[in-house]
């Protein structure tokens, strides 16, 4: 990547990024595990604040236990409670998942709807949840704005936000819509793996010409 001027524009910014993941990781998918919409919808409900190792050894056994709305609907709280113990806050996830598996059954024929703001009336369910079930499961043009996501938006300077749904508003503005389910895969991927927290990888990252933090990072 070429040496650019720190004076550039976020969408400048983000024209430089999205032609190196396309070329690079053109195909990107979740890394939780699911065989369906269903399935998909409780993975990524029980990843709230865990992470997606942790959920995929526990889903297996809880999918072919509960592999239905209906199955999970009539769930007691203490056979839920036991297949997610090892996820965090598995009291308040134990009740969501049973609540929203009843309104899929008594609402929705049992069936998880595409649009977030059918999704965000599910118990449990707000609006990351909705944005990534939309994007994975129906590829709708939602940005599902993570730690990981808020964190590198910010750090490479194609945004400016002080909070999640203010990232969320930027970056749906500089990618094209149907482009937006696969930048929120990118983007979270390289949080997760070069653009870490604590200890960024920056020797890896092919965006540090055009990186705010690497810049101001690399002066000290």
């Amino acid at each position: 990547m070429r040496k650019q001027s720190t004076n550039i524009t976020p969408q400048q910014r983000m024209d430089m990024i999205l032609p190196w993941f396309r070329a690079h990781q053109p195909v990107v998918k979740s890394e939780l595990n699911y065989d369906n919409t269903f399935h998909l919808l409780i993975a990524v409900m029980l990843s709230a604040q865990c992470t997606d190792k942790r959920v995929n050894m526990v889903t297996p056994h809880l999918f072919q236990r509960f592999p239905t709305p209906k199955s999970l609907a009539t769930a007691t709280f203490e056979e839920v409670f036991s297949e997610i113990a090892s996820i965090s806050y598995p009291n308040n996830k134990a009740k969501h998942l049973i609540g929203m598996a009843k309104m899929l059954v008594d609402e929705f024929d049992s069936q998880v709807p595409c649009t977030p703001g059918e999704l965000e009336r599910l118990p449990g369910v707000g609006r990351k949840t909705a944005n990534v079930v939309s994007a994975v499961a129906f590829n709708l043009p939602r940005m599902a704005v993570d730690t990981h996501i808020f964190r590198v938006c910010n750090r490479l300077g194609v945004t400016k936000a002080k909070s999640p749904l203010q990232s969320e508003q930027q970056l749906i503005k500089l990618i094209k819509e149907e482009e937006i389910p696969l930048a929120h895969h990118w983007f979270l991927l390289h949080g997760r793996y070069v653009c870490m927290a604590r200890k960024p990888h920056c020797e890896k990252c092919p965006f540090t010409e055009c990186c705010n933090f690497f810049k101001s990072n690399a002066t000290k």
